[in-house]
């Protein structure tokens, strides 16, 4: 029978958990309810209690306990609950006992219950009812792919708001794990390598045409979208070993993190793959472009008219870098290069890094792009392979995928 695993407060959320297991069972699906509540005794039985989350993660209950709010001690019994309910969701999956999972939480619960469900592999349904799911939502979801749905009310009672939320949450997931054998999509073919690009809108011609040559080779790539959480995505699972190579057009993440902007993807953007030995081909690929929300946000700094700005959207805003900060990206893209310890090359578009550097477009300025490619190519150990063409060009995408089967025909045949 599929079996949904609901992981929650029962002492404060016990009512709502019920409301949310009835629905489910009335939809057929098996349920685990486990209680990561610390406050008091729960409203509704679980079926797994709150001393067996603690005793998972090596504690006893009554050391979790908190009079007031304010104390180191609430985080530790988070962090501890945390802990206990993954170990207890990973046996379940085990046994076979875990198809999927559901949270509701406030700002504390979320923290948990998100934490949980973000240790299910990807593609086992993960379904978060949150009070925080209108904000920034990138410490819950990760790398993961996490379905938040805003509760809209508090989680604090039945009513004429919350009772349609949490049902549309119930049947969201019993959606996902009753669909029929012959709607799912099929497994792509475990044979073919699989490859990572990276990209951005501004970048999207050449990773289509990459990604089309790739799936002519054999290879089935999968494209990150480089705003941050792609790139982290794309660092997780090159540690897992989800790849047998990368193709990293844009690297501009490593330019948000530098200098604060939108799209940071954290200090191990652009390290995992030169680590583990993965070969990679790497291009500056809007390496330019510094990325903030709407344009009311972008530093006072920086719209003073001394440089070019792009309304990208209502949500996000592009700044181009001045020329010395550029130079300054060629080092610090170097660094990241130069430590690899797998087949790695570097190809330049002297044509232009984007969609916006190009000759009719808003970044266009060749001669501070000659002086980050100068500056790049003054600090690699091994020399890049320059390609006279803008990085949207048919002819360097073709180049691109060349020089990638060039670093990986060997590579493979090496581990074989």
């Amino acid at each position: 029978m599929t079996t949904a695993v609901l992981v929650g407060t029962l002492d404060t959320k016990g009512r709502e958990y019920g409301f949310v297991r009835d629905r489910l069972r009335d939809r057929g699906i098996d349920v685990v309810l486990i209680d990561v509540g610390v406050l008091g005794q729960p409203t509704v039985a679980p079926d797994v209690s709150a001393s067996e989350v603690a005793a998972a993660a090596g504690a006893h209950l009554d050391e979790l306990r908190f009079a007031r709010e304010g104390s180191d001690t609430r985080a530790v019994a988070l962090e501890t609950m945390r802990d206990g309910a993954r170990a207890i969701v990973d046996s379940l999956r085990r046994d076979g006992r875990c198809d999927g999972a559901l949270g509701l939480g406030g700002s504390g619960g979320s923290a948990l219950i998100s934490a949980v469900l973000r240790s299910l592999p990807l593609g086992v349904p993960k379904v978060l009812v949150s009070t925080m799911a209108s904000g920034d939502v990138s410490a819950y979801v990760g790398a993961s792919d996490l379905c938040l749905m805003h509760s809209v009310t508090d989680i604090a009672g039945l009513n004429r708001i919350s009772r349609p939320i949490l049902s549309n949450a119930a049947f969201a997931l019993a959606g996902m794990l009753t669909g029929r054998p012959s709607e799912l999509v099929p497994e792509p073919d475990q044979d073919r390598p699989a490859v990572a690009v990276t990209m951005l809108g501004v970048t999207t011609p050449a990773a289509l045409r990459v990604v089309d040559r790739l799936d002519e080779g054999g290879f089935d790539a999968i494209t990150f979208h480089a705003v941050g959480s792609g790139g982290r995505a794309l660092e997780q699972l090159l540690d897992q070993g989800v790849f047998a190579g990368v193709i990293d057009l844009t690297v501009k993440e490593l330019t948000d993190e530098h200098f604060g902007g939108l799209f940071r993807a954290g200090d191990e953007r652009l390290r995992t793959a030169g680590r583990a030995g993965i070969p990679q081909v790497i291009v500056p690929g809007a390496i330019e472009v510094l990325n903030f929300g709407p344009l009311d946000s972008v530093p006072a700094g920086l719209v003073d008219g001394s440089r070019p700005i792009v309304r990208h959207n209502d949500q996000v805003t592009a700044v181009r870098l001045s020329r010395s900060e550029l130079v300054g990206m060629a080092g610090v893209l170097a660094a990241r290069v130069n430590a690899s310890r797998g087949p790695t090359v570097v190809v330049v578009p002297m044509g232009g890094f984007d969609g916006y550097a190009q000759a009719d477009g808003p970044f266009w300025n060749p001669d501070d792009d000659a002086a980050f490619v100068d500056a790049l190519v003054g600090q690699l150990t091994a020399p890049p392979l320059l390609i006279d063409a803008h990085i949207n060009d048919k002819r360097f995408a073709d180049a691109l995928v060349d020089a990638f089967h060039h670093l990986v025909t060997p590579y493979r045949g090496a581990q074989e």
